[in-house]
């Protein structure tokens, strides 16, 4: 089963690989594009929260939590976004449909789990067409960043946890634009395209403590330290003759760039919260990201774009009725929700682009060993119309699947 799993992993990647466009956005131009929420649906459905971590759900945002894992878990998530995009002079409406992460968790032994899996962690996609009197600019791009991650996690005591990931990341991204005037008989598009690989690594620690007989506290805390990845640039221009529908191409050149590395920046993060066993769970977040280690990459594109360090704040929690209820289904469903601030880092036209979301989620068991389907749904905002910007007001359905089974039992019968 494991050696399946490792090859649909394989796979996957190189579907990542050929398919990376998850994201409609004119703000995923800069940088390496938008950052996609690292986690599961169950994660996302309480504003992102990564503090709680059980026997039996997978928590890809602290490696320390796969050293709770009792049983082998499946994980694989998608969602559906759709997208409406305002300017003062504009709107326009996109939806977008992505597969969100794909993983395997499983226990090696009563204090310490291994996790492996593969996920979309940055996506560039926007299209923008600016038409003037006698002019007109395309300017395109698509890409992202995939990572493949390796996680171990190791209960030192029933308290306490810690634990690391290790991660592959690489990928690419490109922007194009294209420029027609009404007095050139030609017209040119210029390509930029970065190909980005290298490793990164988050080390986690989990604490739980029981307070009362049934209050427990949760404290959790991540580090993922800067490091430099290996960018790989290229540059083309050519002339082009729109007049003939194709786009045919009359003269082409490529440019000399050097190939660079830059910082991928460092993230710290910390929440606290407290709960009842199998009853229900309420806790906060707080996220540090060194993302002003952009100010100085990709430089080539002369954009006027700038990058501060990034915050971010998420609030959520959980609620289950009865979760051994033999009368009900309804009374072990899980109910979810959240909500989350993000101070994205990014900086046009000296206006900070934020981001708020607030978010619900449905645990649904289905089948044996506590497996579950789980239904979320995000709605927020994305930039502002200030200072000629685009506002995006988006809603986000997702679905995830989270199976358990049993590994490495040992047989009681020859």
């Amino acid at each position: 089963m494991i050696k399946r799993f490792i090859v649909i992993v394989a796979l996957f990647s190189g579907v990542l690989a050929q398919a990376q466009e998850n994201v409609s956005s004119p703000y995923s131009y800069y940088g390496i594009g938008l950052t996609n929420f690292k986690g599961t649906v169950e994660n996302r459905s309480m504003g992102g929260l990564s503090i709680f971590a059980d026997s039996i759900h997978l928590n890809m945002q602290n490696p320390a939590s796969y050293g709770e894992l009792k049983l082998t878990n499946y994980s694989i998530g998608a969602s559906h976004d759709r997208i409406k995009l305002d300017s003062e002079t504009a709107s326009d409406n996109s939806k977008i449909t992505s597969l969100d992460y794909l993983s395997l968790a499983f226990p090696v032994s009563d204090k310490v789990g291994i996790g492996l899996g593969v996920l979309p962690y940055t996506s560039v996609g926007y299209r923008i067409l600016d038409m003037d009197e006698g002019s007109a600019s395309l300017l395109d791009g698509r890409g992202g960043m995939n990572r493949v991650f390796l996680a171990a996690g190791w209960a030192i005591t029933e308290e306490l946890s810690v634990g690391v990931d290790a991660n592959y990341n690489f990928g690419n991204f490109q922007n194009s634009q294209s420029i027609n005037r009404e007095e050139l008989q030609y017209g040119t598009t210029d390509v930029n395209r970065s190909d980005i690989k290298g490793f990164t690594f988050n080390f986690g620690v989990n604490y739980q403590k029981e307070l009362t007989e049934t209050l427990k506290l949760h404290v959790s805390s991540t580090y993922a330290p800067a490091m430099d990845l290996d960018s790989e640039n290229s540059r083309s221009i050519s002339t082009v003759d729109f007049s003939s529908g194709t786009g045919r191409i009359i003269d082409f050149r490529e440019l000399d760039l050097s190939d660079t590395q830059f910082e991928f920046p460092s993230k710290l993060s910390f929440g606290a919260g407290i709960g009842e066993m199998n009853k229900w769970f309420v806790g906060a977040e707080y996220a540090n990201v060194g993302s002003s280690s952009y100010a100085d990459s990709f430089s080539f594109r002369g954009d006027n774009g700038e990058y501060e360090d990034a915050s971010e704040f998420s609030l959520g929690g959980f609620y289950i009725p009865n979760y051994n209820s033999f009368t009900s289904y309804f009374e072990r469903v899980v109910y979810r929700a959240g909500f989350r601030y993000d101070e994205t880092g990014l900086i046009v036209n000296d206006e900070s682009i934020n981001e708020f979301g607030m978010s619900f989620g449905l645990g649904l068991p289905v089948g044996s060993n506590f497996s579950n389907i789980n239904l979320g749904i995000e709605l927020g905002q994305r930039g502002t119309m200030d200072a000629g910007l685009i506002r995006e007001n988006f809603l986000r359905l997702s679905i995830g699947l989270s199976l358990n089974d049993k590994w490495f039992t040992k047989r009681k019968f020859n």
